[in-house]
């Protein structure tokens, strides 16, 4: 099972639209802080705030030059919620196929009476 505590950080940060569009920018490549602004409407002090939760949860990484900060992917949290919803998938999986064998069953049963 996954740490819950990490976990939770994980999907609060991912919880969040905006925070989920930076992450996709992030994607295409490391940006400065004003890159990443760019396409939001919003005051850069309010923006920064969904970089620090980014940063918390440790699904991006920062470095400062002079007075540029950079934020790049840190794809190894990623991991965290491919884990978890792993889990959820194998176990939902294990149940459906348990429940197509029982929906099976019953029409065996039927076309035999």
């Amino acid at each position: 099972m996954v740490h819950s505590a990490v976990a939770d950080d994980v999907f609060y940060a991912l919880s969040n639209s905006t925070r989920r569009r930076v992450l996709e920018q992030l994607s295409l490549g490391p940006a400065t802080v004003t890159q990443l602004a760019a396409p939001f409407d919003m005051k850069l002090p309010s923006f920064v705030q969904h970089l620090s939760v980014l940063e918390r949860s440790r699904l991006v990484k920062s470095k400062k030059r002079g007075r540029v900060r950079t934020y790049e992917i840190a794809p190894e949290r990623f991991k965290v919620a491919e884990h978890w919803l792993s889990e959820r998938r194998q176990a939902w999986e294990s149940r459906l196929d348990r429940f197509d064998e029982y929906v099976k069953q019953l029409k065996q049963k039927e076309s035999k009476s």
